[in-house]
């Protein structure tokens, strides 16, 4: 058994690749477990992965027969994990050559912890700036149920290290294509007893090319993946694992809301780079989550807020929305005048 098994999900990562495995490669905690799946690569990544696989046995190479997204190729690693505790990192991602170690360190000698929350470095691949990722709190240690909390709206970033038991019973949620596997942090939080904070850093890369920032019709499963996050919070209500549920079920709910109202905005502003069966798809989709909105969950203060009442009609809410954005532009082009 490896102290650490780390899944890394790779498809047409050339690029970046090498960087990702000579960090997992230099890591000072030796005794780890490196699991790559390559996701139908069309490039030269699996000759990558061999290369390094080749000198390095703590490599073990997986590869789906079909490209099926990151949570699903993770999940298929998970299958194989041996690791006390399991950690993933993006193949155009980098650890500190001392994060495992200090990982470990930290979640091995705090009672009763499952969890270890890297310090997330944010690399801005444009400019080449790196910043901290702002968690909003101060504290060292959590209880399972505080990072769950904070979780929701990402107050709380989701890189870290977790107890292979709790992984293996929560894989990564493959509901969608994209950001489903996000609702599996929150579970792992959950069910963790404590979370600590350690000092070993995770460099997670900002980039145009990333598929979650790519303006394609996969951006919209990012209501597909609250709605199915949703979902699971009702199941652990049922569980009777949630405490405070309807607290935590009114707060999601106002967070997943104002999602579908960003996604209505981003689809509006960048309409004419969809083919006509994509908008029709979007515009499908948003109708469908409309549907799933809980009304009486929404904040008062929210509803009464132009281009923010959670209608249920499609038509209606689009022709609010398009009228309020229309506005912002004429007061914006106002102030700029000014």
């Amino acid at each position: 058994m490896s102290k650490i098994t780390v899944l890394t999900a790779v498809y047409n990562s050339e690029k970046y690749l090498r960087q990702c495995l000579d960090s997992l490669c230099m890591q000072t905690l030796r005794d780890i477990q490196i699991i790559c799946i390559d996701d139908c690569s069309t490039d030269d990544s699996m000759t990558i992965l061999k290369e390094y696989a080749d000198r390095d046995s703590r490599f073990c190479l997986l590869r789906t027969e079909q490209n099926v997204g990151q949570a699903m190729a993770r999940n298929l690693g998970l299958g194989y994990a041996d690791g006390e505790y399991i950690t993933m990192l993006d193949s155009d991602d980098w650890l500190a050559h001392d994060a495992l170690e200090k990982a470990y360190e930290a979640v091995t000698t705090v009672k009763d912890a499952d969890c270890a929350i890297f310090r997330l470095m944010q690399y801005y691949e444009d400019s080449g700036d790196i910043k901290l990722y702002d968690n909003k709190t101060d504290k060292t240690i959590l209880d399972g149920e505080e990072a769950f909390r904070l979780s929701l709206d990402w107050s709380l970033h989701g890189l870290y290290v977790v107890s292979s038991e709790i992984h293996k019973a929560y894989p990564y949620d493959t509901s969608c294509r994209l950001y489903s596997d996000d609702n599996t942090t929150r579970m792992h939080y959950l069910h963790s007893r404590k979370v600590v904070m350690c000092d070993g850093e995770y460099y997670y890369r900002q980039h145009s090319a990333s598929m979650t920032n790519a303006c394609t019709i996969l951006r919209f499963d990012y209501m597909d993946a609250n709605l199915s996050m949703k979902r699971q919070l009702e199941e652990e209500v049922k569980k009777g694992n949630l405490h405070d549920a309807e607290y935590v079920l009114d707060f999601y709910e106002n967070h997943r809301w104002l999602n579908i109202v960003g996604s209505y905005w981003l689809f509006y502003q960048n309409r004419n780079k969809f083919t006509c069966a994509e908008r029709a798809e979007i515009e499908r989709r948003i109708a469908m989550h409309l549907q799933t909105v809980e009304k009486r969950r929404i904040k008062f203060g929210q509803k009464r807020k132009l281009g923010y009442y959670p209608f249920k009609s499609y038509p209606m809410f689009k022709f609010v929305e398009n009228f309020y954005f229309r506005l912002r532009k004429c007061l914006y082009f106002i102030r700029r005048r000014l």
